[in-house]
C-alpha cells in the first residue's frame, strides 16, 4: 500500500487543483438525499487538506461551488452553503495551526450574506499565514473568469491605459481572479467523470490531468497519494523534447 513515505517531497506539485466529484452518486448509493452526500464530502475536504499540509503542497485549490450549481435545488443550495459556513468556523484552528491561507475565486458577491461574511472574516484572520494556500472556487465559472477580464482589459485599452500590441500572457494572467497564483500542475476530478466543466480553463494549460472512479467522499490519502505518485512519474515537457530537459 502506497503511503506518504513513498511520495518524494521535493517533486510534489506546486499547485494542485481538484474537482470534487460525486457527493450526489455516493448518497443514491447509499440510500440517503444528496444533502448526505455533500455532508460526507466535507470529511474528505478536511482529510485531503491535511494531507498536502503533510505534503508541503504550496496550493491547492478546491472546485467547491460552480456558477451552473445555483441550477441545483433550492433546498441542496442552502445545504451546501450552511455547511461552508460552518466548516469555515470548525476549520479555522485547524488553518492558524497549519499556517493554511485561505484564498477565494469566483464571484463571491452572489453568495448568501451570512456565507459571504464568514468567508471574508476567515480569510482576514489566516491572512498572515505563510504555509500552505487553500483557495476555494466558489461562484466559480472559467469563461465568466475570462469574460470579465477581457472586458477589463478592453476597457483599459479604450482608456489608453494599455495598449493592444502590450497584451501578452502576464497582462492576461493579471486580469484573472488567480491572479496571485501559479499555474495548475496537476487537476484531480473524482468520481470517473472525464471533464473540466469550466474549471481553470486557463490555468491547466500544462497541468496534468489524473482522473480516478472513486466517489468524493470515498476519497482517502492513500488515493491522493496514488495521485501524486502517478504525477511523479510522468515526464512534463512543456512543447521540449526529452532530450532537452536532460
Amino acid at each position: 500500500m502506497n503511503t506518504l513515505e513513498n511520495i518524494d517531497k521535493t517533486k510534489v506539485p506546486n499547485h494542485l487543483a481538484i474537482i470534487m466529484d460525486g457527493n450526489g452518486r455516493w448518497a443514491k448509493q447509499h440510500g440517503k438525499m444528496r444533502v448526505f452526500g455533500h455532508e460526507n464530502g466535507v470529511k474528505t475536504v478536511r482529510n485531503v487538506v491535511e494531507s498536502c499540509v503533510k505534503m508541503k503542497i504550496p496550493y491547492l485549490t478546491l472546485y467547491t461551488f460552480s456558477t451552473e450549481n445555483w441550477k441545483r435545488p433550492k433546498f441542496e443550495i442552502d445545504t451546501l452553503m450552511r455547511l461552508l459556513v460552518s466548516s469555515l468556523r470548525k476549520e479555522l484552528p485547524t488553518f492558524m495551526d497549519n499556517g493554511i491561507k485561505l484564498n477565494t475565486i469566483g464571484n463571491i458577491a452572489s453568495l448568501p450574506k451570512r456565507a459571504h461574511k464568514e468567508l471574508i472574516e476567515v480569510i482576514k484572520k489566516t491572512s498572515n499565514n505563510t504555509g500552505m494556500t487553500l483557495t476555494l472556487a466558489l461562484s466559480y465559472g472559467a469563461r465568466e473568469e475570462l469574460k470579465n477580464a477581457i472586458q477589463e482589459i478592453s476597457s483599459k485599452v479604450k482608456n489608453n491605459i494599455i495598449s493592444s500590441e502590450n497584451i501578452d500572457e502576464t497582462i492576461i494572467n493579471n486580469h484573472l481572479y488567480t491572479h496571485d497564483l501559479p499555474d495548475v500542475d496537476l487537476l484531480i476530478r473524482t468520481s470517473g467523470e472525464h471533464r473540466i466543466s469550466n474549471f481553470l480553463l486557463w490555468q491547466i494549460a500544462y497541468a496534468e490531468l489524473y482522473f480516478t472512479n472513486v466517489l468524493w467522499p470515498d476519497f482517502t490519502e492513500q488515493h491522493l497519494v496514488e495521485a501524486i505518485l502517478n504525477y511523479q512519474n510522468r515526464e512534463r515537457r512543456f512543447g521540449k523534447t526529452s532530450e532537452q530537459l536532460i
